[in-house]
C-alpha cells in the first residue's frame, strides 16, 4: 500500500481518466460508503477523493456507463483458465490481449480491464466448472471453500472461473493491498469495439464446462429442459424438441460443429467466424454466448424448435409448426379455433389455414410450441405470434373481449428509452414502469421532432396519456424530463397546461418541436365538454389539426395588424398527459370518441402503486445526457432546423419490417370493416388510425435503439404492432364499459362494473343496492333495463333459509 499522498494521487488519476473511484473495504469487497449506489450515476469529485482516501484501505472502480463503458473480466481460482483463454483470443484476434490492462488480484486471480464503445451489460458468469465432492462436507478448491449440493446420487459444487463486472458492478483494484497491475495502465484503458469485446467474451464462454445457466435453471428433475407453457406430445414443436435433427438445420444456415465430447456436449461456431466457439448444444438446449449471432440473443438458451423457427421461418412459430406437421412431426390431435374463420389472414406474411390438421396453435396458448427457455423482451416478441395477427372476426359489441393489461415487455425499448426508464425507476419514490415508459417515449418523440421520418413520411409526434391513481407517482417522469431538457439547453421546448388553442399555436410558432406535459388532463376534457364559449373547443380543434400537420404546414390564425398570418412547417407537438382513470372516463364524451381525439391518444394504465423506495438525488446517466445532447445538435438538413423548412432524415425499413407493417395495415382494415358492418363509429375511428401509430412507434423504436444509424427492423415493427393493437383493443374495451351517452347509461355501466368485480359476477339485491348508492326506484329502472337488454339475469337464492333475489351478470 503506497503512502497516503501517493494513494490520493493515484486515485485522483483514476478520476481524471473518467473512472468512478470509491473507497473500499478489502475484506468485504464492497465500497466503504453508505448509499454508494448514487455513484453509479455520477463520478466522484476531487474533494471527495481527497477526503475518502485520507483513511481508506482499499480502492474500487465502478464499471459500466458511469466509467465510460468500463468492463472487467475476472479470472478466479488463481487464474486457472487465463492461459487457455489468452491462446483462444490470440488465435482469433492476434495482438488484442496485448492491448488490454491486466492486474493480479489478492487471491492470485487476474483482472482483464478495458472500455467498450458499445453498451456494457450487467455482470455475467462466462465459464464454470463442476467438481465432484466425496460427501456433503465443505470442499476447498484453490483456497476457497464451497458447500456441495446433492445432484442425483452424488455431491457436487459448481465453481465460477470466469465472469464479468459490467453495468452496475464493481471490483477492487490496485493499489489495494494484494492487487498489482501487470500489464498496461488503468488510467489509459483501451477502448474496444463491440466485435473485439465479442472475441473476449466468446473465448471465455467457450471454456465453460458446466450446464449453461439458463438451461440448468430451466431443467426438470430428469435434467430435461422445461419449456415455456404446458407441454403436449401431440404438438409438432414438442415432438421436434425430442427427435428433431437440429444439427442439419444449423449447418444449413452456416453454423459449423467445432467440437464435442462423449457425453453429447457439442460446440458450434457461428457463420462468418473463423476460429473459436459461439454456442453449445447439450441436452436439448442450444446455448448461445456470442453477441453477434443473429437472430439469437447472447447468454440465452433455446430449445430445438425455437432454433428451427428462428432460422427456418423468421420467428413465425405458426408457420414452423405447420411445416413440421407436414413432415410428420406431432400427432393428429385436432386443434380448432371455434367459430373463427382463419382463411385469408396472414401471420408474419404466412397465410393461415382453417384446416385443423395444420393449426398454428391455440390462440390462448401461443407460446408452448416456441420452446423458448428464456428470452429478452426483444426475443419474446420474436418468440410468439403477435396478438395483432389474430384475424378480425365479425362480432357484436358484447363479444369484444378485454385483452388485459399490457405485457411488461412491451414497455421496454432498447437504447435511449430504456436508459431513461431505468433512470426513472431507480430514482422515483414509487417506481412505475408504465409511467416511466410514457415519459421516456414522449421525451424521445420531442427530441427527434422534425429531424427524422419514415419512408411514408410519418413523424415522431405522439399524444400519450397515462392513467394512474393518486400518489402513484405521476409527476416524477415529468420532473425527470424537465431536468434532462434543462441539462441539454432545451427547457424552452417544454410546455405545461393548454391555456387556449391560440396559445398552443404561438408556442409552436416560436419552438416548432415541443413537449407539453400536463397533469389531470381529464379537467381539460371536462371543460371542453361543458364549455359555453369557443375557447376550449379551439383547444381540441388545434390538437386535432396539429397532430395531422406534422408532415405538412399548419397555417396560423390571422392577427390584427398583420398582413400575413404566418405558418408553422412540420410542427411536432408531443403531449404527455396524466389522469386519474375514473375521472378520465367520466370526462370522455361520445363526440370525443368519434371526432378523432380519442383515436389519436395512446392510453396506458399504470396499475397499482409499487412499493416505495428511499428517494435519491441521482444525476441523469451520462448515456442519457449524451444522447439527448446529440439530438439537440442533430441537423440532418444542413440548415437551421428551427427555421422555415427542415429536411428530416428518412429512416428506412428492411424487408421483414415492411411485411409486418403491411400486415398491421391489413389487420386494421379488417377490423375497420368489421366495425363498419356493425355500425360501430367509435371502432372505425380508432382502427383507422392504427397503421399510422404503428409506423410512428416503429420509427421511435429504431431511433432509440440506434440514434446515429437507425433502421426499422423486424423487432421494431413487431413491437410497434403488438403495442398498438393491444392498446387499441384495450382502449375500445374500456371506453365501451365506461363512457356513457347520458347519466342513465352511466349508471347502467356502473352497475355492470359492480357485478364484474363480484365473486361469480353475482350479488344479492341488498348488497348491490348499497354499493350503487341509488334510490330504490332508480335502481329498479336500471335492473329492468339491463335484464331486457340481456346483460343481467335475476335469480332467486336461499340465504339463511329465506329466498332472496340476486343479480348475475351474463357472460
Amino acid at each position: 500500500m503506497p503512502n497516503r499522498t501517493s494513494l490520493i494521487m493515484l486515485t485522483l488519476g483514476y478520476l481524471r481518466a473518467g473512472l468512478c473511484t470509491l473507497p473500499a473495504i478489502p475484506t468485504e469487497k464492497r465500497p466503504a460508503l453508505p448509499g454508494w449506489r448514487s455513484y453509479q450515476q455520477r463520478l466522484s469529485t476531487e474533494e471527495e477523493i481527497r477526503g475518502w482516501f485520507a483513511t481508506a484501505e482499499g480502492v474500487c472502480l465502478l464499471s459500466g456507463a458511469v466509467s465510460g463503458g468500463l468492463e472487467m473480466i475476472d479470472f478466479d481460482q488463481q487464474a486457472a483458465w487465463f492461459e487457455p483463454w489468452r491462446e483462444a483470443v490470440e488465435q482469433e484476434a492476434p495482438g488484442l490481449v496485448d492491448r488490454l490492462s491486466i492486474e493480479r488480484s489478492q487471491s492470485g486471480g487476474k483482472h482483464v480491464v478495458y472500455r467498450c464503445e458499445a453498451i456494457i451489460p450487467g455482470n455475467v458468469r462466462l465459464a464454470q466448472q463442476v467438481v465432484i465432492a466425496p460427501d456433503a462436507e465443505p470442499l476447498v478448491v484453490a483456497g476457497k471453500s464451497f458447500t456441495p449440493r446433492r445432484v442425483g446420487d452424488r455431491f457436487e459444487v459448481t465453481i465460477t472461473l470466469i465472469e464479468t463486472r459490467g453495468e452496475g458492478g464493481l471490483f477492487l483494484c490496485a493499489p489495494t493491498p494484494g492487487y498489482e497491475v501487470e500489464q498496461g495502465d488503468l488510467t489509459a484503458l483501451p477502448v474496444l469495439t463491440a466485435a473485439e469485446r465479442d472475441v473476449l467474451i466468446e473465448a471465455a464462454t467457450a471454456l465453460n464446462e458446466a450446464a449453461p445457466p439458463n438451461a440448468a435453471s430451466a431443467a426438470g428433475q430428469n435434467g430435461s429442459p422445461v419449456f415455456a407453457g404446458p407441454t403436449g406430445a401431440g404438438r409438432p414443436g414438442d415432438d421436434y424438441n425430442q427427435r428433431g435433427d437440429l444439427g442439419t438445420v444449423l449447418q444449413r444456415h452456416g453454423w459449423r460443429r467445432v467440437g464435442g465430447d462423449n457425453s453429447g456436449h457439442e460446440y458450434w461456431r457461428r457463420p462468418g467466424k473463423q476460429n473459436g466457439q459461439s454456442a453449445s448444444l447439450s441436452e436439448q438446449c442450444f446455448y448461445v454466448f456470442s453477441s453477434n449471432a443473429p437472430p439469437f440473443d447472447p447468454e440465452r438458451g433455446y430449445a430445438p424448435f425455437s432454433v428451427y423457427t428462428l432460422l427456418e421461418h423468421g420467428g413465425d412459430f405458426a408457420a414452423a409448426a405447420a411445416a413440421l406437421r407436414a413432415e410428420g412431426y406431432g400427432s393428429n390431435a385436432e386443434w380448432a379455433y371455434p367459430d373463427v374463420d382463419l382463411s385469408g389472414f396472414r401471420l408474419g406474411g404466412v397465410l393461415l389455414s382453417a384446416d385443423p390438421a395444420e393449426p398454428p396453435g391455440p390462440p390462448e396458448d401461443p407460446a408452448p410450441d416456441a420452446g423458448l427457455l428464456f428470452a429478452s423482451p426483444s426475443q419474446l416478441l420474436l418468440a410468439r405470434p403477435p396478438q395483432l395477427l389474430l384475424p378480425a372476426p365479425t362480432r357484436s359489441d358484447c363479444e369484444l373481449s378485454d385483452p388485459g393489461p399490457l405485457p411488461p415487455e412491451l414497455l421496454r425499448v432498447p437504447g435511449f428509452v430504456d436508459a431513461v426508464v431505468n433512470y426513472c425507476l431507480s430514482a422515483a419514490p414509487y417506481p412505475n414502469l408504465a409511467l416511466a415508459f410514457c415519459g421516456a417515449l414522449a421525451l424521445l418523440a420531442m427530441l427527434a421532432g422534425r429531424k427524422v421520418r419514415d419512408e411514408a413520411d410519418n413523424r415522431t409526434n405522439l399524444y400519450l396519456l397515462a392513467l394512474a391513481h393518486s400518489a402513484v407517482g405521476k409527476d416524477f417522469p415529468r420532473k425527470l424530463n424537465a431536468h434532462i431538457l434543462q441539462a441539454v439547453g432545451l427547457l424552452g421546448a417544454l410546455g405545461d397546461k393548454f391555456a387556449s388553442g391560440e396559445g398552443i399555436q404561438d408556442a409552436l410558432f416560436l419552438t416548432p418541436s415541443m413537449l407539453f406535459q400536463t397533469d389531470e388532463i381529464d379537467g381539460l376534457l371536462q371543460s371542453i365538454n361543458n364549455a359555453r364559449d369557443a375557447r376550449h373547443e379551439a383547444i381540441m380543434s388545434t390538437l386535432l389539426s396539429m397532430y395531422s400537420a406534422a408532415s405538412s404546414v399548419y397555417p396560423m390564425r390571422r392577427k390584427a395588424g398583420q398582413d400575413s398570418p404566418g405558418f408553422i412547417e412540420q410542427p411536432c407537438l408531443v403531449v404527455y398527459g396524466t389522469a386519474i382513470p375514473t375521472h378520465y372516463y367520466a370526462a370522455i364524451s361520445e363526440r370525443m370518441l368519434t371526432n378523432g381525439l380519442f383515436a389519436r391518444m395512446m392510453i396506458l394504465e399504470s396499475g397499482s402503486r409499487s412499493a416505495g423506495q428511499e428517494p435519491q438525488l441521482i444525476a441523469p446517466p451520462r448515456q442519457v445526457l449524451q444522447t439527448a445532447s446529440w439530438w439537440a445538435g442533430f441537423n440532418p438538413g444542413g440548415g437551421n432546423l428551427t427555421g422555415v423548412s427542415p429536411t428530416p432524415l428518412t429512416v428506412e425499413a428492411d424487408g421483414a419490417a415492411r411485411e409486418l407493417l403491411a400486415d398491421a395495415r391489413r389487420l386494421s382494415e379488417a377490423e375497420y370493416a368489421a366495425a363498419e358492418s356493425r355500425s360501430d363509429a367509435v371502432a372505425t375511428t380508432v382502427w383507422g388510425r392504427v397503421p399510422e401509430l404503428v409506423r410512428k412507434l416503429a420509427l421511435l423504436h429504431a431511433i432509440s435503439d440506434n440514434h446515429q444509424a437507425p433502421r426499422i427492423g423486424e423487432i421494431a415493427a413487431r413491437w410497434a404492432t403488438e403495442l398498438s393493437t393491444h392498446q387499441t383493443r384495450r382502449m375500445l374495451f374500456m371506453a365501451r364499459h365506461h363512457v356513457a351517452d347520458n347519466p342513465f347509461h352511466a349508471d347502467c355501466l356502473r352497475l355492470v362494473r359492480k357485478l364484474q368485480e363480484a365473486p361469480d359476477r353475482t350479488l344479492p339485491h341488498s348488497v348491490l343496492l348499497k354499493r350503487m348508492k341509488l334510490e330504490a326506484k332508480r335502481f329498479q329502472e336500471l335492473i329492468v333495463t339491463l335484464e331486457q337488454q340481456g346483460d343481467v339475469v335475476i335469480e332467486t337464492h336461499a340465504t339463511g333459509g329465506r329466498p332472496g333475489r340476486c343479480y348475475r351478470l351474463v357472460e
